[in-house]
């Protein structure tokens, strides 16, 4: 495999830079995170979901974040209300996008397969923490004023499988964003 074909693909990824997450626009949001944003936070609870887990191999689910939306550098972020009118084959998409990568574009098609389909432990935590990264944000997103980001965390709610991910969610929802930097502050005197 040459290296222009490794190239491009990488100049391809950085278009996840540019694409927002579309969905919040529905409840006002102006400037949302970009999906690179969005696949950066779901590798790191990724791995935490997995250590939470026991899963053998926490470094596996944070590849598969890293690469579970990558069609949306070609067909964008497209949000729950135009699913119901547009069909997109994002696997297919995918496939695309690798097949000049050989056996690597092989593994990181494998890696999204096991994210939408949930067959796989792996996958599991995967979807589990993708859904936890959205349901993290619709908690800031609530804590800013837009009351119908709470949808989210009800929705995600009803699809996470992980004893973890329904505990975290949980605590979620009674927790404030905020809190982490509490305390922190030094003031000089």
């Amino acid at each position: 495999m040459n290296n222009k074909k490794i190239l491009n693909f990488i100049f391809e990824l950085g278009q996840l830079k540019r694409v927002k997450h579309e969905g919040w626009k529905l409840i006002g949001i102006d400037n949302p995170e970009s999906v690179a944003e969005h696949s950066l936070r779901a590798a790191q609870i990724g791995f935490i979901l997995a250590k939470l887990e026991k899963y053998k191999n926490p470094s596996e689910v944070c590849s598969i974040l890293v690469f579970h939306d990558i069609a949306e550098c070609r067909i964008g972020d497209i949000h729950k209300v135009g699913n119901r009118y547009i069909s997109v084959d994002e696997e297919k998409v995918i496939k695309e996008q690798t097949a000049k990568l050989e056996n690597i574009g092989k593994e990181i098609s494998g890696m999204f397969k096991q994210t939408e389909r949930r067959n796989t432990e792996a996958g599991i935590i995967a979807k589990d923490a993708d859904f936890l990264e959205m349901a993290f944000m619709a908690k800031e997103y609530l804590e800013r004023g837009y009351s119908f980001a709470q949808d989210w965390i009800d929705n995600i709610s009803k699809s996470v499988k992980t004893k973890s991910a329904v505990s975290l969610l949980k605590d979620l929802q009674k927790s404030n964003s905020n809190d982490w930097w509490q305390g922190l502050k030094k003031m000089k005197g």
